[in-house]
């Protein structure tokens, strides 16, 4: 499965390119000649979270590659081609894991250099290697891999599989009922709208010419309102608090009672001012 493994400033390596022959390759060394250094480089092309501590002293960045030859119906074309990595032609293709880890602690991650998350690549690390450690047997306690197992065991694969491209056209289907309910629930509302609009148009009773009719008479109503205006603006000159009237009925009252004692005097004054 893994064809080939290329190492390039992580850790303690400057320059590495393994490859390995079909059937089981095995690397010994004594303690400190860099196996877990190798085991700590695949387990960063397949996803494991990265450190910048992992790069070389004095280079910039670090980099894996890590090459795996499968077989056609291999899980991880299935879950490549649903995350649209791959199209159906593609399988049976290599799958090369790169990933790059800069010394200031940022990395970025590839399949067959299309850049992905590492969350993508974690999961397809996942399909493609189970690391076992002298503590841990990780994909042992991952719950959510139990039902491929228990699938794998019994030779359900093909049953499994067929199961779930079911309930995929059944989930599509779903959505597309709820598609239609929501047509037709927005189709009744905008009916409801509709019969509510013409009711009040009903309503009004409406004739020919009315809008030109209460156009008009909106307009007199506008001059009327200005003509008021102008009735208030003369009422506040003649009766106002500054208006002549008050000073000029004073003043008759004054020339009146002179007016007696004058001989009638000031008759031509008061009838001019009356």
């Amino acid at each position: 499965m893994l064809a080939s493994l290329a190492i390039k400033d992580i850790v303690l390596i400057d320059h590495l390119n393994l490859e390995f022959s079909k059937g089981l390759s095995v690397l010994t060394g004594e303690t400190g000649a860099g196996k877990s250094i190798l085991l700590d480089s695949l387990a960063l092309a397949l996803g494991a979270r990265g450190d910048g501590s992992l790069v070389r002293e004095g280079a910039v960045k670090g980099q894996v590659i890590a090459e795996f030859d499968l077989p056609p119906s291999h899980p991880s074309y299935d879950f490549l081609i649903s995350h649209e990595v791959f199209d159906e032609r593609d399988r049976g293709d290599a799958i090369i894991l790169r990933r790059v880890q800069s010394a200031d602690g940022r990395t970025k991650a590839y399949i067959n250099d299309q850049a992905c998350s590492v969350q993508l690549l974690r999961e397809l690390g996942i399909l493609l290697v189970e690391i076992h450690g002298q503590h841990d047997d990780r994909a042992l306690i991952d719950t959510s891999i139990h039902r491929g197992l228990l699938d794998a065991h019994g030779g359900l694969e093909t049953l499994a599989k067929a199961v779930f491209e079911k309930h995929a056209v059944l989930e599509t289907a779903d959505q597309a009922v709820a598609a239609q309910q929501a047509l037709i629930a927005k189709a009744a509302e905008d009916e409801e709208y509709a019969r509510h609009t013409v009711e009040e148009l009903s309503s009004l009773s409406a004739s020919v010419g009315e809008e030109e009719e209460l156009s008009e008479r909106r307009q007199h109503l506008m001059q009327l309102e200005k003509s008021a205006d102008e009735v208030r603006d003369a009422d506040e000159i003649l009766t106002g608090s500054h208006a002549p009237g008050p000073a000029l009925a004073a003043l008759m009252r004054r020339l009146e009672r002179k007016s007696e004692g004058e001989g009638n005097l000031f008759v031509p004054v008061l009838d001019a001012l009356d």
